[in-house]
């Protein structure tokens, strides 16, 4: 039955799950301080959707092929730390170049204006994370909703369908929230926020490895 409690379990269900998929954002927005309203409503809608659907096809295993979810789980932590060290260094690893770039680029006297153009345009791509990388974070950030498909297993498909899209739309509004602090914090901190972004990504992935294998 849908009713007031079962909205308020959802908002509060998707608050808990969304705050990976937050921490994300701010490195994110770290990494990209001039990102635009339509790229972060990109990113957000990118982790809503993944939070949507993992726990439907969660909730779908639970009712056809329970022995795979339950060795599925098992999974969870690994594919997490894996997609995110991966992002993570690579952000780090892209920003530490641009860095050195900077550096180099500043200690040459004789740089042309062209060179200073292909410097930028070779900036703006290290910056924007592109969208391979985006779902690979969504994939990440969200995998471990998989398990929510027990906790509402016992819904029909019309009450779990209503509760993944509450999660989806409190997911979609954290990630705003978590992308405007990246993006406020990251002009300030300049072209080292890549770095920060990235150790933040490695630091989600291990934890989340740590939480689903000790506790």
């Amino acid at each position: 039955m849908i009713d007031l409690l079962f909205v308020l379990n959802s908002i509060l269900l998707g608050a808990g799950l969304a705050m990976d998929a937050f921490s994300v954002s701010i490195g994110n927005g770290l990494a990209e301080p001039d990102m635009k309203h339509g790229r972060m409503g990109l990113m957000a809608g990118c982790y809503a959707f993944f939070q949507f659907l993992m726990p439907m096809i969660g909730w779908a295993l639970v009712h056809t092929i329970i022995t795979f979810f339950n060795g599925l789980t098992k999974a969870i932590p690994w594919i997490a730390l894996i997609l995110l060290l991966f992002i993570g260094g690579k952000m780090i690893f892209e920003s530490v170049k641009e860095i050195a770039q900077s550096k180099k680029k500043a200690s040459s006297c004789d740089a042309s204006p062209e060179d200073e153009s292909i410097d930028e345009k070779e900036k703006s791509i290290v910056k924007k994370l592109s969208f391979t990388m985006l779902l690979l974070q969504g994939i990440a950030t969200s995998i471990d909703a998989l398990s929510v498909g027990l906790a509402i297993s016992e819904y029909h498909i019309l009450a779990a369908l209503v509760a993944s899209v509450i999660i989806a739309v409190v997911t979609f509004i954290i990630c705003l929230v978590g992308l405007k602090i990246g993006k406020m914090v990251g002009k300030k901190l300049g072209v080292y926020a890549g770095i920060l972004g990235g150790v933040i990504l490695v630091g989600i992935g291990i934890e989340i490895f740590v939480k689903g294998m000790f506790f």
